[in-house]
């Protein structure tokens, strides 16, 4: 069964330790409001979905792909599972480090073009 958007951006909430509250006001809204997005009685926009992946330092697609049972399973495994599962992380990890790198070389990009966009507009009073 598919996980619905709110449940997976609730779970990943909850693994970030971050409350509605905390997460509702990154993303300018109130409580009551981040929380209809979670129980999904209100749609979410792409544009708060992408604000939720910065929140989150995670990519919109980690998100829509998010599934609990990648981290959490009620079966027993045995070691060598847990190694392989352990190396699956570390690549989730480096995917997401990577995904924030990429985030902020965007920004710095605009930064640097916002910079010289006024430094010419001064030069030329």
């Amino acid at each position: 069964m598919e996980m619905l958007i709110g449940v997976k951006i609730k779970s990943i909430r909850e693994l970030k330790n971050y409350t509605q509250e905390y997460t509702a006001y990154r993303l300018g809204i109130t409580q009551a409001g981040y929380s209809k997005i979670e129980k999904g009685t209100t749609a979410l926009s792409l544009e708060k979905l992408q604000q939720l992946a910065v929140i989150f330092e995670l990519s919109v697609e980690n998100i829509i792909n998010f599934e609990i049972q990648r981290y959490f399973s009620e079966e027993k495994h045995s070691k060598k599972y847990d190694t392989v599962k352990g190396q699956n992380n570390f690549h989730l990890i480096a995917k997401l480090y990577e995904d924030k790198i990429m985030l902020l070389e965007k920004l710095l990009g605009k930064t640097d073009q916002e910079l010289k966009y006024y430094k010419e507009k001064c030069s030329t009073l």
